[in-house]
């Protein structure tokens, strides 16, 4: 996500901050860079030319020439600019779903993900918010439309249901049974899923039309798909000129290396971006928020979203027996193969290498060691080609035992070498994290991160550990991420 943005705007910043010191010629040559890599990560002109009016307005003054650090001081006013132009710090992102049944219509062109979309939100309404959630279909177009949403309905829990099928009714009379039903089975939330079309025409913008006359949506949420580009923004405008949007909902963000489309759409049409869609999962549906997507854009990583990752994918009764055993300093290769999986669980090393600061740098370091996921499973593998005995005890692993270890899992003795040096790191880590020392740095993090201390410890117990990130800290290491091997190359 923002890759190619995120590289450019790198290399620019690293030139600022070398210098000592800045001229207003220095400034004006960056933000003619800046300008070059917004219009290559297709966004739109007219909202680059006030992006970099309104950057060169504060940086171009004594304040940042004479600063102690201009180069920190122009990064900083880049950052204010994109929370800006991504609806800033106080934009409604919530939902209006406080009356019930809550009514909110899904829009948008075909093949943009709406129909996932439609399940991802039922499935983060259901289990955050505590919803009843009925999804109704509306697209009695494309085939296989509406069971495809009924198969959706059914993988995500027992709060999420779908309206049963009626074959050749319309959509506005599926709209009207969808209300009744709604009502009278007393559901918090319905979620309409209208059809989607090729292209923008006369008869869907009708139908569309029709379909919130009738339902009356408290929320009219616009799906694009990221990777259209200035498409999803025109696709936008046009929509909003037709119905009353209160949002938009931008899918295949994980996809979109560029990210043209997130930091347009919102300047062009004025709606608050509410969610963005990441994978194929269910689960793949994550709240917008400017603040930490300014901060990924510029490789300042996104803790708080890393941590809210890592409570959601934590499994309590596990994490409260790692408490335990951090409490006592213990750490053996059993943990260390559940942290591998909860990586996996948490989006694997290139998901969480998008949230780390240095993101940037961390991830050419991967690419140019032909590092991927590759490797978590490959080493979990090594792990669970040992006996229970030698997970819990790496002490008893001789020479025999790791060459039996290598042929069960396809590896080579060295790689089971490496995992046992990896597993030697983290456990010191651990036990240092035990002392005062080290609770006092884990605190300091949660503080710089934004998360509450008390929080932050409870995740990983005593020790304060993330799940999936070793335990309190990051190993040595490429980016200190487990899996990446241990030490520094000599």
């Amino acid at each position: 996500m923002f890759d190619t943005l995120s590289e450019r705007l790198g290399g620019i910043f690293d030139g600022l901050t070398g210098r000592g010191a800045l001229s207003e010629k220095d400034v004006n040559a960056a933000l003619r860079e800046i300008r070059v890599a917004l219009l290559e990560a297709d966004v739109a002109l007219p909202v680059v030319k006030d992006f970099i009016d309104g950057v060169r307005n504060r940086a171009v003054g004594e304040e940042v020439i004479r600063s102690v650090k201009p180069g920190q001081q122009v990064i900083k006013i880049v950052y204010d600019a994109l929370v800006d132009m991504l609806g800033g710090e106080e934009a409604d992102t919530s939902l209006r779903i406080d009356s019930p049944p809550a009514i909110i219509m899904m829009a948008g062109l075909q093949g943009s993900g709406k129909t996932t979309t439609t399940g991802k939100l039922a499935k983060r309404l259901s289990e955050k918010d505590r919803k009843r959630v009925l999804l109704a279909s509306l697209d009695t177009r494309r085939p296989a439309a509406m069971e495809q949403l009924a198969i959706l309905a059914d993988q995500c829990n027992e709060n999420v249901s779908a309206l049963p099928i009626i074959e050749g009714q319309l959509p506005a009379d599926i709209a009207r049974r969808a209300l009744n039903a709604a009502k009278i089975s007393g559901y918090d939330v319905l979620i309409l899923d209208t059809a989607g079309r090729t292209t923008i025409d006369e008869q869907m913008m009708n139908e569309v039309a029709e379909i919130a006359d009738i339902a009356t949506p408290s929320e009219t949420l616009l799906v694009a798909d990221a990777l259209t580009g200035q498409d999803a923004v025109e696709t936008a405008s046009r929509f909003h000129a037709r119905l009353p949007l209160t949002g938009l909902v931008l899918t295949r963000m994980d996809g979109d290396g560029r990210g043209g489309a997130a930091l347009s759409m919102r300047a062009v049409t004025g709606l608050p971006i509410k969610f963005m869609g990441v994978g194929e999962k269910l689960d793949g549906l994550d709240a917008f928020d400017a603040k930490r997507v300014a901060g990924r854009i510029l490789g300042q990583g996104d803790i708080v979203s890393l941590v809210e990752k890592a409570a959601e994918q934590m499994d309590a009764e596990k994490a409260e027996r790692m408490a335990e055993k951090l409490r006592k300093g213990e750490f053996d290769l059993e943990d260390m193969a559940e942290q591998f999986r909860q990586m996996q669980r948490m989006g694997g090393l290139g998901g969480l290498m998008g949230m780390l600061p240095g993101a940037r740098k961390a991830k050419a370091a991967m690419e140019s060691a032909n590092l991927d996921d590759n490797v978590l499973k490959r080493q979990e593998a090594i792990i669970l080609s040992m006996t229970r005995a030698e997970r819990r005890k790496p002490a008893i692993l001789n020479a025999s035992r790791r060459k039996r270890i290598a042929a069960g899992a396809g590896v080579t003795v060295q790689e089971v070498n490496k995992v046992l040096k990896m597993h030697q790191q983290m456990a010191g880590m651990m036990k240092k994290m035990r002392t005062k020392g080290g609770m006092k740095n884990m605190m300091n993090m949660a503080q710089a991160a934004g998360v509450s201390p008390a929080d932050l410890a409870k995740m990983g117990g005593a020790g304060g550990s993330l799940p999936g990130l070793g335990g309190g800290g990051l190993p040595p290491g490429m980016g200190g991420l487990p899996g990446l091997g241990g030490g520094k190359k000599k």
